[in-house]
């Protein structure tokens, strides 16, 4: 039975689904599903077109709103929305330290997460959009990881979409995860490169930091160890229109004095705790690099094997001269499984999910060559998450798909200027349709 209730501006009905745990055995195992309907208060009984959103991640459940923010306000106006968590996120059966013993040990939970990478999701979307809108295509907006799933949706469903609008998110359709993160280091390193500029003052603040660090590896109140790296992950900030404010902020009020001398502060050592932590969100990390895997090939820790490539991200080596020590963002690495409690029960199931080498392929490239879908997408000029070159040479393969190519936003703009940007994308739509 659904549950309706208000917001400011809007009525919210809960909604639940059960679908299969993997489509190719539809009278197997069984999931739920959690959606979120949102409708504009004053067109509540509306007959409006649906619009299904797709989050970025992977691993993140739907925005919880309130009211009417970023681009949910601009979407109300002429659509009924579904706020999706997609399988183990949200409410829709998560996966976690806590639910994955459910299913066995470590080869059984990896075997299990196989099942949770775009092919399923669209599959899922598939399996309710009947049950939601009587059986219309529906629009589809994906966010980062959803512009992946969007994708894979337009590459296997095509039936099913009356337009896809993309934001940030338009993968390579064929590169390798070492492909994805040698292109990634040379990103991130210009990003540091701008933030230090901006703030140069946070370039010693951030080798004091370090080297702290390298000598005395706190544990924080969660139980999370702050090593080097982990520190460095803090790069991820800077994927986000204010994230270099946000961590010169963050570095700035970093130590305090004590009688026992210099130490790390309260304060800071609780920001990092909640910016570290993947209690939240442990699928990001687990399945990662799994949504590249689409040939014979292991992911094998790609992000981790690609740094070495890079010396200059070895906070060690930059603090024995006096090179900067840059962050690093937007990557999973092994030792994350060491110091983060939240993943330390799953390490030998990330190792055995890094190790697989039968990963079904994602994209159909005929058919998205074919494709009669109205489609558009926001390809943002400096993302530090997704490669340009890479969203461009996709962008091209797509027949039809129309591109807003802007370095006005960060990878999180349709969170900034939500309004703006899925009204430009759907301008584009209607021009091409």
């Amino acid at each position: 039975m659904s549950l309706s209730y208000r917001q400011p501006g809007t009525v919210l009905t809960d909604r639940r689904f059960v679908v299969p745990l993997d489509h190719d055995d539809p009278d197997g195992e069984t999931i739920e599903l959690y959606a979120r309907e949102v409708v504009a208060s004053d067109r509540a009984d509306a007959d409006l077109p649906w619009l299904l959103y797709l989050q970025g991640g992977p691993g993140f459940g739907a925005n919880r709103f309130v009211g009417k923010p970023a681009w949910l306000g601009r979407a109300l106006q002429d659509h009924r929305v579904l706020l999706l968590d997609q399988r183990g996120t949200g409410a829709s059966t998560p996966a976690n330290r806590q639910t994955l013993p459910l299913r066995g040990g470590p080869r059984e939970q990896a075997d299990y997460l196989t099942h949770f990478r775009a092919d399923s999701i669209v599959r899922d979307c598939e399996a309710i959009r009947p049950r939601v809108t009587g059986g219309a295509p529906w629009t589809v907006l994906g966010q980062s990881f959803g512009g992946f799933c969007t994708v894979n949706y337009l590459s296997t469903a095509p039936e099913g979409l009356s337009a896809a609008v993309i934001t940030g998110g338009l993968p390579s359709l064929d590169a390798h995860a070492d492909d994805v993160y040698r292109a990634a280091y040379p990103r991130i390193e210009r990003k540091v490169a701008a933030h230090y500029a901006r703030y140069p003052q946070d370039v010693e603040r951030a080798r004091r930091i370090a080297e702290h660090l390298l000598q005395h590896e706190p544990v924080l109140s969660g139980g999370h160890r702050l090593t080097v790296e982990a520190f460095q992950s803090l790069g991820i900030l800077l994927g986000s229109g204010d994230g270099s404010h946000r961590l010169h902020y963050l570095l700035e009020d970093a130590f305090v004095r004590t009688p026992g001398g210099l130490a790390l502060s309260d304060a800071f050592q609780e920001q990092v705790q909640a910016l570290l932590s993947y209690a939240g969100h442990p699928l990001y990390a687990l399945v990662h690099e799994a949504i590249y895997g689409q040939d014979d090939r292991p992911t094998a820790w790609s992000a981790e094997r690609m740094r070495a490539e890079f010396p200059q991200f070895d906070a060690a080596k930059a603090l024995a001269g006096d090179g900067p020590v840059l962050f690093t963002g937007e990557s999973v690495h092994p030792w994350m499984f060491d110091t983060d409690p939240a993943l330390r029960p799953l390490r030998e199931t990330a190792q055995l999910l890094a190790e697989r080498t039968d990963w079904t392929p994602l994209y159909d490239t005929a058919r998205l060559a074919a494709n009669e879908v109205p489609a558009a997408a926001a390809i943002y000029h400096d993302d530090m998450y997704v490669d340009t070159a890479h969203a461009l040479r996709t962008a091209r393969s797509i027949r039809g798909l129309r591109t807003w190519v802007t370095n006005e936003f960060e990878h999180d703009g349709v969170r900034v200027s939500g309004p703006r940007v899925l009204d430009r994308l759907l301008a584009l739509i209607r021009d091409e349709a």
